[in-house]
């Protein structure tokens, strides 16, 4: 049995319109306020707690399994909050958004599985089965998309000024192992984290839907403004579709990691278009 079907077979759909599926909204937009909206308007920031504790009061009403695991995704946004999460390479925010982000991660993990006895949160490997000829046909299709697509957004938005001006190697080679590790980080608690406990409770797009609010927001704090929604949602719906189609963490991190990589390119383009020209129209 896949674990798509696990998670089916182990607890009933919640509806959307129910008190779970509100209280997963709230949750949402939690997150909307504490890493989107907050990042434009700081003073708004802190409202962001307010439908989280909501949520939270409604999930322990309705349901107490669901309650759980929506504290832990709850618990896992209000550390992350703790700290920027904006682009910024210097060594202090790298050591302490390193020790956040792997604390969401293993937290949860550890939590679940020793503390509630749950197998929710797995990270499949799917050892000796090759990758098909349609999934590295997609790895291709990631590469040319994200080559066509990325250095249009970031140069004629203006959102490269996010991230640091790269004056020196030492800064361009942290700003790649950052967009590396984060990109990892990613799927590790938005898909295998995240993702997961939702898709527990719910139909597979409703909890897409409400994690793709939750990723697309952080991605805003990070720097991916202006119109990058109209790129990070797709992105995050088709990550998780992947994930739950090839039941591999590897797969799905590569193709992560493929579009990052066309992303720290493109970075490095805008701040130094003379010493990469590899890309046209910009």
């Amino acid at each position: 049995m896949d674990t798509d079907t696990a998670l089916a077979a182990q607890s009933p759909h919640r509806r959307l319109f129910s008190w779970q599926g509100g209280a997963a909204a709230l949750l949402a937009v939690s997150a909307l306020f504490l890493f989107g909206i907050g990042t434009t308007f700081p003073e708004l920031r802190v409202l962001g707690y307010i439908p989280m504790a909501v949520s939270l009061v409604i999930a322990w009403v309705s349901d107490r399994e669901f309650a759980r695991d929506l504290s832990v995704i709850a618990g896992c946004l209000g550390l992350i909050s703790s700290i920027s999460v904006e682009a910024d390479i210097s060594w202090s925010n790298i050591a302490r958004m390193g020790v956040v982000l792997s604390a969401v991660v293993i937290g949860p993990w550890l939590i679940t599985r020793y503390w509630f006895k749950d197998t929710t949160i797995v990270f499949p490997l799917r050892r000796g089965q090759p990758w098909s000829r349609l999934e590295w046909a997609w790895l291709g299709f990631v590469i040319v998309v994200a080559w066509l697509v990325l250095p249009q957004y970031f140069m004629r938005t203006g959102v490269y000024l996010n991230w640091p001006p790269l004056t020196d190697w030492s800064e361009i080679i942290r700003l790649f192992f950052g967009v590396n590790a984060v990109g990892i980080w990613d799927e590790l608690f938005f898909i295998c984290t995240v993702f997961a406990l939702l898709r527990k409770h719910f139909a597979f797009w409703t909890a897409n839907v409400f994690t793709t609010i939750i990723f697309v927001s952080f991605l805003w704090e990070l720097g991916y403004r202006s119109i990058g929604p109209l790129l990070t949602i797709p992105f995050a719906l088709v990550q998780a579709f992947i994930f739950t189609r090839t039941k591999s963490l590897p797969y799905t991190v590569t193709v992560h990691l493929l579009f990052d990589a066309l992303v720290f390119l493109t970075i490095v383009h805008a701040h130094h278009p003379e010493a990469l020209p590899i890309f046209i129209g910009v």
